[in-house]
């Protein structure tokens, strides 16, 4: 009779444990409807910023940010694909980039991940990261946050992209990072989704689209040039074929900064911080030339800003 009582406990926790192998379908009032084209908004923005996938490296995102913030380089859209969709929903959030900045100290992104033997085709949940965006938003949808937002993401079944304007904020964010075989794939509405960088890493077209006037790429993905002689055949090629893509989504943005992160990338903080302080240094490089590009298209904000990145 023990025997029969602990082959049936054991079977509960067995059941228990393999219901996290159940995929995910968002379906409540509030899950996105992602689009396979970005309808164009009203008012049209006059400038907008693409920042695009790249894993830890997407904090050079960050310190690029913060110079054109400290230029008064006003942007009223953020494309945003992986972690660059993260980053910007914060942004849409209200949160400046010295804000976002002091958030990425803190924890890292590590922090927001939930790794599991039984998550769904992957090794990470994927429900930290959608509980730490809505805490952090106050539960805010996309369409209700104070600038706009595209966040991108790839349909699981086609590998085309689509664009997330509207819904659960922390669920597009989760949808745009979910990275095929670590992260597990998001179902909205019985659709399945996963990591944007799929279909559109650097996802400049989205802005045309948006009908933005002027459009600054950021770009943190290494260079075909910069693979050591002792990488695998994989690795190279994801690399070259990221490198296409990017290319040719960069021909379509008026300006392109390339973050140029180190190659390695690592979840330590010694490489978020050099991945910061690389997007802040050729940001500045750059600044010069964007500076000149902007005043033929789109005037700046507040001539007398002076604000230094710290």
């Amino acid at each position: 009779m023990s025997r029969g009582r602990g082959g049936m406990a054991a079977l509960a926790v067995s059941l228990a444990l393999l219901s996290g192998c159940q995929p995910f379908n968002y379906t409540a009032p509030d899950a996105p409807a992602p689009v396979a084209v970005v309808p164009r908004l009203d008012p049209a923005p006059r400038v907008a910023l693409v920042l695009g996938a790249g894993g830890p490296r997407g904090y050079a995102h960050i310190g690029v940010m913060r110079v054109l913030e400290a230029a008064c380089i006003e942007f009223d859209l953020v494309v945003g694909t992986s972690v660059g969709s993260l980053i910007g929903v914060f942004w849409a959030g209200g949160f400046s980039a010295a804000d976002i900045d002091a958030r990425s100290r803190t924890g890292g992104p590590l922090t927001l991940f939930d790794p599991s033997l039984f998550a769904d085709r992957g090794w990470i949940h994927g429900r930290k990261l959608q509980r730490y965006v809505n805490t952090e938003l106050g539960n805010r949808p996309l369409e209700a946050l104070p600038r706009s937002v595209v966040v991108v993401t790839t349909h699981r079944g086609d590998k085309t992209p689509r664009y997330i304007l509207n819904g659960n904020s922390g669920v597009a964010v989760r949808a745009s990072s979910a990275v095929p075989g670590i992260l597990s794939p998001v179902g909205i509405n019985g659709v399945e989704f996963e990591d944007g960088d799929v279909a559109a890493p650097l996802a400049v077209s989205a802005a045309r689209d948006a009908g933005a006037a002027f459009v600054i790429a950021v770009n943190v993905y290494p260079k075909p040039d910069s693979v050591p002689d002792g990488a695998s055949s994989r690795v190279r090629a994801q690399v070259e074929r990221r490198a296409r893509q990017t290319a040719d989504q960069a021909r379509q943005a008026d300006f392109v900064i390339d973050a140029e992160t180190p190659f390695a990338a690592s979840p330590r903080r010694a490489f978020f911080e050099a991945a910061r302080e690389a997007g802040e240094r050729v940001a500045r490089a750059r600044l010069p030339a964007l500076l000149a590009a902007l005043d033929q298209h789109a005037p700046l904000g507040d001539p007398d800003c002076a604000v230094e990145p710290g």
